[in-house]
């Protein structure tokens, strides 16, 4: 995209009712702002839920983040892909939930529900009281969201970070998984150190892919999840046997869990 379709971009968006901020920061493609993103933006403008729109903060096939204001307020604005996300993946998730059972099976039907199920999930989890993002709003394939970051600058991944106390964070991140499942009930089914930020205190992000514990895959996702931790937090610290940890968090008893594991 030329500096020509650049100022024309802008010129398109603030049509729309958006202000761009930072125009030199502010980089776009095409298959990110199609018609469809415009007018999602449009309305979440005229709902007084976004009012500028700013740098990326994470770029990546299945979505990009960009920092964004609300009046005063600093917010994140996620903006799924139509062309690229992976539409089969998302299916497979979608698939089993009972809460999205209703759901066509186009491409963009498929991404629109994806974002309303995030903004579900994370509304479950923050309701709970859990340490994730509060989800402010949706519109088709964007999310809108409390922006974790100070300066703005968002906080970095727990990848990104070499921790002063990692067993610590180990314990916090086991508790987050029991909570999520027990309290908000939820299985996050992704959870790693690249979907973990570290700032002011320990979050959790990255919910579209999350399952209720009656979806028949959220054990096995679970038990993935818990397999993931222990690997990055292994050679950190010292960590709980995966099948105690899981057996805590589902109230199955231990001996029925290794019972399972024995015979498969």
């Amino acid at each position: 995209m030329g500096r020509g379709d650049e100022d024309q971009f802008d010129r398109e968006l603030e049509a729309h009712g958006v202000r761009v901020k930072d125009a030199n920061e502010f980089k776009v493609r095409d298959d990110v702002f199609d018609e469809v993103t415009l007018l999602a933006l449009y309305k979440l403008v005229h709902k007084k839920r976004l009012s500028a729109i700013g740098g990326a903060i994470s770029t990546g096939k299945e979505a990009n983040v960009y920092l964004a204001e609300a009046g005063e307020r600093d917010v994140a604005i996620k903006i799924y892909r139509i062309q690229t996300a992976n539409f089969n993946t998302m299916t497979v998730y979608l698939q089993g939930d009972r809460r999205f059972a209703s759901v066509r099976k186009t491409r963009k039907e498929v991404i629109f529900t994806w974002t309303r199920k995030e903004f579900a999930n994370l509304k479950r989890a923050h309701d709970a009281g859990l340490a994730v993002p509060e989800p402010i709003a949706f519109d088709r394939n964007i999310l809108i969201l409390e922006f974790l970051g100070q300066d703005e600058r968002p906080y970095p991944r727990l990848k990104e970070v070499a921790l002063e106390d990692p067993a610590a964070t180990y314990i916090w991140v086991v508790e987050f998984i029991r909570r999520l499942y027990q309290e908000a009930k939820l299985v996050h089914a992704d959870l790693s150190e690249f979907n973990i930020l570290v700032g002011d205190q320990v979050y959790v992000i990255d919910m579209g892919q999350s399952v209720t514990p009656d979806h028949p895959q959220a054990l096995r996702f679970l038990m993935r999840d818990i397999r993931n931790i222990n690997r990055y937090f292994g050679e950190r610290c010292e960590v709980r046997s995966e099948f105690e940890v899981f057996a805590e968090t589902t109230g199955i008893p231990l001996e029925a869990v290794l019972a399972g594991e024995r015979e498969r």
